[in-house]
């Protein structure tokens, strides 16, 4: 038998969607999955994006939705490659991104949950301040084997317990108490 949701997750990354579940699970929020790609717009700004993909997601769909985009952002380089990410890892990676940089590796991972239904657009902002380490550890998704939380020796690849402290479990926990009470 067919489940029935009322959200969906809207994402050709079916990594993002794992991780949203387990942690939307947590949270009491049971969300089916609808994978699709998405209009991506060229903006400076993560919110702009997540935006637009929320609006594309729910026209496609007709139902309400979330997405999620995420950029990791490199204080040594100004920023870069923040919400052009996706691309930069499918370019150069996490090596490329190693090579890139000298001393200062501080850096966050800001994460953006947008929601869209037929009267509501609707988003929430997870930031985790950590750093870039100096070589890749563990065997995980994305740049999950470079970025390294603040007061933490491992990368997230090497946490057992990423979900619990992640830029996207920050967002979805902002999200989660509004969507429940809304």
């Amino acid at each position: 038998m067919h489940k029935s949701f009322d959200l969906f997750f809207v994402s050709s990354n079916n990594h993002k969607y794992q991780e949203s579940k387990i942690i939307l699970d947590s949270l009491g929020i049971d969300i089916g999955y609808l994978k699709s790609n998405l209009e991506e717009i060229q903006s400076s700004s993560l919110e702009t994006i997540a935006m637009a993909k929320a609006r594309d997601a729910f026209s496609k769909f007709k139902k309400p939705v979330i997405i999620e985009d995420d950029g990791l952002f490199i204080d040594s380089i100004d920023g870069f490659p923040g919400p052009y990410s996706s691309y930069v890892f499918k370019t150069i990676g996490n090596k490329g991104i190693l090579n890139l940089l000298k001393n200062n590796r501080k850096a966050k991972f800001v994460s953006i949950i947008a929601y869209c239904d037929k009267t509501i657009l609707q988003s929430f902002v997870g930031k985790l301040d950590g750093k870039i380490s100096k070589i890749q550890k563990g065997k995980g998704w994305g740049f999950d084997p470079i970025f390294i939380p603040n007061n933490f020796k491992k990368t997230f690849a090497e946490l057992n317990n990423k979900n619990e402290l992640s830029h996207r479990y920050k967002a979805l926990k902002k999200f989660s108490k509004w969507y429940l009470h809304k």
